[in-house]
Formats: structure tokens, C-alpha cells, sequence
């Protein structure tokens, strides 16, 4: 994402009902959203001129929105239409799309129910950041020094804008020690999932993920859950301990833009990207595309 600022753009941007042009799509400093968090989104990828899990998206972006009691002012087919509608305006094929909705700025203190919420959809080139022989080189994680909190302080199931601060500070500091990411414990101390990605691991036919009680269950990851059961894996979702990572043979994250990711290295723990990496690399390649694959057949 680096290159031209997001607010020096050129396109198009659904917001609040009608589309603008990029550059006029702003809102006041003294928003709601900006100061309190009180805003959730969705980060969604369109392949060849569809989004892959579009409605599902749609959907978890309205549940989000109704765990910060913030009354969401479309339905689910209007968020679909207008997501086509920019993709269509821009010009846009294989595309990032990021739907995002806050509360506006009528009103500036914690209580916000008089402020109105706003929704606006952008979309953008975004490629894969790798080839599948530069994935299977794996990627290098540290760990956080951040966790995952409690369920309790905060709706952990919600995609919150709030909730990616620590993921924020975490990936931050493991750039700057020369890693790709950071991998996250949770409150209790098990592993819970990297900065903006949730995390696999495998040994021989059989793949090992934390349960996502207390982070996001990643629409991504419930796909990869299924890919994995389709191509001979059992899936065993539980508590894992950070010492038990030695255990595993491979290991990899998967998120909308990571797409499916290898990991070479976690702390002191290394892994090796083989047979099963590739085998989800490829099943995902193909689940995102079902047009141009049943093209090929």
C-alpha cells in the first residue's frame, strides 16, 4: 500500500448513499469515529470481477456495527449493490474493497447515540504480496509483546476499529526488528492469531488452529477450515501453547490479504512450507476464482 497517500486518489467512492470522487470523500476532525473508535469495517477481495465471500462480508459488517450499538442505515443487498456500483465506477477487476462505517460528529463526548452513522465504501489495486514460490519461502514472525484481551472487555467477535490498535504497535515493532509480522498471545496466555491474520498449523494430514473465543473468526480461516477438510485434512480447533509449536512441521496465516501465507519462523521455532502449504495455496487460488476455473475445465 505504499506510494501515492490514500487521500491523494484518483476514483470514486460510495459514501453515505452516492458516490463521490476520492478526493472529496471527507469528514470533519472532530468525528466520533476518530476519537472514540467507534467505527467497524471490512477488508474484502474481488477476483476477477467478484468478491469472494461478498455477502457473508456484508453481513459481518452489519453484526459488527450492532455489537457497538451503532444502528446501521442499510440493508445487506443495498451494501452489495453499492460495492458492485464502485467497482464498476472505478474500473475494477481484481481489486481490494474496504467498506467502513462510524459514527459521525454531531456530537463529541463517550455517549454517541445522537450521532449519526455514516458508511462508505472504497476499492483499490491491491495484488498478492508474493508468487506461490516466494510464499513457500515462508515469512518470519516475533512475537508480541501485546495480547489479545478478554471477551469481556471488549466485543472481540465485532471487526472494531479499535480492536487493531495493539495489532497496529505489534506489527510496528516486528518490522522494525526485521520480521513480517507479529504472532499474538490472548489474555490467557495461548496463542490467538498474527496482527491481522489468523494462524494454521500442520503436522502430516492433520492441521491444528486456535479457537477464536476471545478474536475475530475470520471468514478467510472458517474457508480454509473447509478447503482443508476437502483435501484429507482433519481440523482440530483448541487452546495451543506457545511451547507446543515445535510439534508442528508447517504453519501458515490466512486473511483477505494475506491470503494463505507460509511461516518459516515464530520466535525460536522454525517450520518448513511443504506438501500442505501448497495444497491450501492452491485450493484457495481456485476456490476465489470459480469462473475463470470453470473456464479452464
Amino acid at each position: 500500500m505504499a506510494g501515492l497517500p490514500m487521500d491523494q486518489r484518483d476514483g470514486w467512492i460510495w459514501f453515505d448513499g452516492e458516490l463521490k470522487p476520492w478526493k472529496d470523500a471527507k469528514i470533519h476532525v472532530l468525528t466520533h469515529g476518530l476519537h472514540y473508535a467507534s467505527s467497524v469495517f471490512e477488508g474484502e477481495r474481488a477476483y476477477g470481477g467478484e468478491i469472494f465471500k461478498s455477502r457473508e462480508h456484508s453481513e459481518r459488517l452489519i453484526r459488527s456495527a450492532a455489537m457497538l450499538d451503532m444502528p446501521f442505515p442499510y440493508s445487506v443487498d443495498e451494501i452489495e449493490a453499492a460495492k458492485r456500483l464502485v467497482l464498476e465506477k472505478n474500473g475494477l477487476v481484481d481489486a481490494y474493497v474496504r467498506p467502513v462505517a462510524w459514527r459521525g460528529s454531531e456530537e463529541l463526548s463517550v455517549p454517541a447515540r445522537n450521532n449519526k452513522v455514516h458508511v462508505a465504501i472504497a476499492a483499490w489495486v491491491w495484488p498478492s504480496y508474493f508468487s506461490v514460490e516466494e510464499k513457500l519461502k515462508g515469512i518470519r514472525l516475533e512475537w508480541s509483546k501485546w495480547k489479545r484481551p478478554s471477551p469481556e472487555t471488549i466485543p472481540s467477535a465485532a471487526k472494531a476499529a479499535g480492536l487493531y490498535m495493539i495489532c497496529t504497535l505489534s506489527k510496528d515493532a516486528a518490522m522494525a526488528n526485521g520480521y513480517a509480522d507479529a504472532l499474538m498471545l490472548d489474555y490467557r496466555g495461548y496463542v490467538a492469531e498474527a496482527t491481522g491474520a489468523n494462524v494454521f498449523f500442520i503436522k502430516g494430514k492433520e492441521i491444528t488452529t486456535p479457537t477464536p473465543d476471545c478474536f475475530l473468526n475470520g471468514i478467510t480461516r472458517q474457508t480454509l477450515i473447509a478447503l482443508a477438510k476437502e483435501n484429507g485434512y482433519t481440523v482440530t480447533e483448541r487452546h495451543i501453547l506457545p511451547e507446543e509449536l515445535g510439534q508442528f512441521d508447517e504453519c501458515f496465516l490466512t486473511g483477505t490479504a494475506a491470503e494463505v501465507t507460509p511461516v518459516s519462523l515464530i520466535g525460536d521455532v522454525t517450520f518448513t512450507p511443504g506438501e500442505g502449504c501448497r495444497t491450501l495455496i492452491d485450493a484457495y487460488a481456485a476456490a476465489v476464482q470459480p469462473k475463470q476455473v470453470a473456464a479452464a475445465e
